[in-house]
């Protein structure tokens, strides 16, 4: 390669299908449609409930990783993820409680942004979902300081062994929960032919409650791609 001269990225030419477009009058909530993609994508895609989750570390720069949805309450407006609160995006949620989360379901050519505050799931929330996972997966989680240094593989696998022993219930520990994204802004995006995408965006606001937050009237918008 030339020096100065950049590759360039190509992909199987698809052959032009039209996919199904975006509702010519968009829905008034956004919620019970994103979660209708959800399911869609759960049929034939692994993983479908992956998602990236971005949030502002402590010193201003942000960070992104891939985190479960493990729920979306369409009527109250939250998706929920859990994990260690003492991890590196705990630490950053309980300076900046803001996140950005993205789904990206190519399969189906199909992308949800979801942008608004967090909340602490309630530990009721937490010990449900915590008791519902395999006792190995228990285990893992609580032998691990997330985000933390070990000196080995083997030092952490072992960290695990040693709680995979502990006789009668692996209790949840006080630093694993869940959290709640609450949704402001609401973007959908459908793949089209030609680069001819389809894209619109809800917003709202949101006031706080005794829940967390409680929603206004969804604005939308159609979006150039």
């Amino acid at each position: 390669m030339k020096q100065g001269v950049r590759p360039r990225w190509t992909s199987p030419r698809r052959p032009a299908i039209p996919k199904p477009a975006l509702p010519s009058t968009l829905p008034a909530d956004p919620l019970p449609f994103l979660d209708g993609w959800l399911k869609e994508a759960f049929a034939d895609i692994r993983n479908a409930h992956a998602m990236t989750l971005a949030t502002v570390d402590p010193d201003g720069r942000p960070s992104a990783r891939m985190v479960i949805c493990r729920g979306i309450d369409v009527r109250a407006g939250w998706i929920v993820f859990y994990t260690d609160r003492e991890s590196a995006k705990g630490k950053a949620l309980d300076v900046n409680p803001y996140a950005a989360l993205v789904f990206n379901w190519d399969a189906h050519e199909r992308q949800a942004r979801i942008e608004g505050p967090v909340t602490l799931a309630p530990d009721s929330d937490s010990d449900a979902y915590w008791n519902s996972r395999p006792r190995d997966a228990r285990a893992a989680a609580a032998a691990s300081d997330q985000s933390r240094p070990i000196e080995s593989r083997a030092a952490f696998l072992a960290k695990v062994e040693q709680e995979a022993k502990r006789s009668g219930d692996i209790p949840r520990p006080k630093r694993w929960g869940g959290y709640r994204v609450w949704a402001e802004s609401v973007e959908l995006w459908v793949g089209q032919p030609a680069r001819a995408h389809d894209r619109a965006l809800w917003t709202r606001a949101l006031a706080p409650s005794d829940e967390g937050f409680s929603g206004g009237a969804w604005r939308s918008t159609r979006l150039q791609p």
